[in-house]
Order: C-alpha cells, then sequence, then structure tokens
C-alpha cells in the first residue's frame, strides 16, 4: 500500500542514528554483562527493522515527483555511511567497534540504495494527473440522471 504521509527527513535520519548508536553500544568497551550486550544487540536488530520500514515507507509516497526530502534522506544515509566507515578504519578503536562500524557502513550504503531504488520506481508509477474515477463527473458536465430540455 503507498504512504499518504508527507516527507519527513528526521525520522530516517533520527532511526539511523538510534541503530548505529546502539549497535556500537553494544559492543564497545565497558562494564557490560553478556545479558546487556545481547539486550542491546536485539535492540539494535529491532531499531534496524523499523529503519528499514521507515525507509519503505519514505520511498513508497505517493508523490508524482522527487522532492528536496527525497534528497535531504538520500544524502543523510549517505553521510552516515561515510562516518561509519570513519569509525571502521579508526586505529584507535577497539576490533569489535571497528567490526561494527564496518557493517553499519555498509548497511547505511545498502540502505540508502534502497531508498532511491523504491522512491524511484515509486515515482514512475505514480501518475501525473491523477485519473477521475467513473462515479465522479467532470466540473460542469451533465450527470447522466439529470433531464436538459
Amino acid at each position: 500500500m503507498e504512504e499518504r504521509r508527507s516527507a519527513r527527513v528526521g525520522t530516517v535520519s533520527g532511526l539511523a542514528l538510534l541503530t548505529g548508536g546502539t549497535a556500537i553500544a553494544a559492543v564497545a568497551g565497558g562494564a557490560h554483562s553478556v545479558f546487556a550486550t545481547v539486550l542491546l544487540g536485539f535492540l539494535a536488530l529491532g531499531m534496524g527493522h523499523a529503519l528499514l520500514t521507515e525507509i519503505h515507507r519514505q520511498a513508497r509516497r505517493r508523490t508524482a515527483r522527487w522532492t528536496v526530502q527525497d534528497t535531504a534522506n538520500a544524502t543523510l544515509l549517505a553521510v552516515w555511511s561515510v562516518a561509519a566507515l570513519g569509525v571502521a578504519l579508526a586505529a584507535v578503536a577497539p576490533p569489535r567497534v571497528r567490526a561494527v562500524g564496518l557493517l553499519l557502513t555498509f548497511g547505511y550504503a545498502l540502505s540508502s540504495a534502497y531508498f532511491v531504488t523504491q522512491r524511484r520506481r515509486s515515482i514512475s508509477r505514480t501518475p501525473a494527473f491523477p485519473q477521475r474515477s467513473a462515479a465522479t463527473p467532470a466540473k460542469g458536465a451533465a450527470r447522466p440522471d439529470s433531464r436538459t430540455p
């Protein structure tokens, strides 16, 4: 089903940052118990699913053209991918954090590509001018049951 909501930038970007931050927190050093690590890992997976769902909703909106919000969403996901690559390449980060940074790099890059692909498909399927149904006559047109002298 196509989404009827207006375009939003903050939800996609916010979910992307929350997902990445939670994933990094799950593997970062500290006094985490195994339970806390597993719980944070599952939370990151759940937020990743929410991010994918929101990307899908944003891409399937019913508009006939690419908007500024679409550019912002695709660009921000690409920026988060580059930032995660920076974490993966940082020599001072522990190996587990670097591995998660690399996974986030690929995840954000794939999310950006998925958004652009789905958005372009949605735009190509949306007619430029909505067609009228047979039940609603054109403005000023006589109704079939009306009698004209």
